[in-house]
């Protein structure tokens, strides 16, 4: 088997695939993109991915992106060994639906405020947007607070909504080691921020966290 992992350091997409590779125990070859080089825009990578992001998986010639479609390709593709969705129809469909609604709000709000924060900061309104980012976080939060029924969103188990969802969990305290108590210690909620524990020590999270982060 030649599996190849496009990644690109700090990357919320590209880290949940990492965190699936791993969980799933998969012999892969990584290939680290430099953004500032921007080596993800080469003819090489473009024939990849044409447009131009990461991640991207290439399994013997075959290429997929799209960090939810890759997640998905590597549970139908290697079903043996841990799951990275849960068996049940039912259940494996409510997982989804949280997938796609941390992309569709969770992410968003995350960069909502990364953005007056880390590369608007000069911008008039920089203050104003931050304030209310962090009201629709903390929005956010109290509703995964309430969809936490167990130790994580999947169930008994880590599984594809976990690894979707730390990253940018994660990328909160990124921002706050960058810029000092611009991030409310009390963002998170209770559940949420033992899962979040819980997370951050697993393993796999130590293994993939971002090299530049380090």
């Amino acid at each position: 088997m030649a599996l190849t992992f496009y990644y690109g350091s700090g990357s919320p997409f590209a880290w949940r695939v990492w965190l699936a590779l791993e969980h799933k125990g998969l012999s892969y070859d990584l290939k680290v993109l430099s953004f500032d080089k921007r080596e993800h825009k080469t003819p090489d990578y473009l024939a990849i991915n044409p447009r131009g992001e990461v991640p991207a998986l290439v399994d013997d010639g075959f290429a997929i992106f799209e960090s939810n479609a890759i997640v998905e390709y590597i549970a139908e593709r290697w079903p043996e060994g841990p799951t990275l969705f849960p068996a049940d129809i039912r259940q494996r469909a409510i997982q989804r639906r949280m997938i796609r609604e941390i992309d569709n709000h969770f992410v968003e709000a995350v960069e909502h405020l990364v953005l007056p924060l880390l590369y608007q900061a000069d911008a008039p309104d920089a203050a104003e947007r931050t304030a209310k980012a962090l009201e629709e976080l903390r929005g956010e939060f109290q509703y995964w607070e309430t969809a936490l029924s167990g130790d994580w969103l999947g169930g008994a188990v880590p599984s594809a909504a976990d690894f979707t969802l730390y990253p940018s969990v994660a990328m909160l305290g990124r921002i706050e080691t960058r810029k000092p108590g611009t991030v409310p210690a009390d963002l998170i909620p209770p559940k949420m921020a033992a899962w979040e524990r819980r997370m951050r020590a697993l393993p796999i999270v130590e293994k993939t966290l971002p090299p530049h982060w380090r």
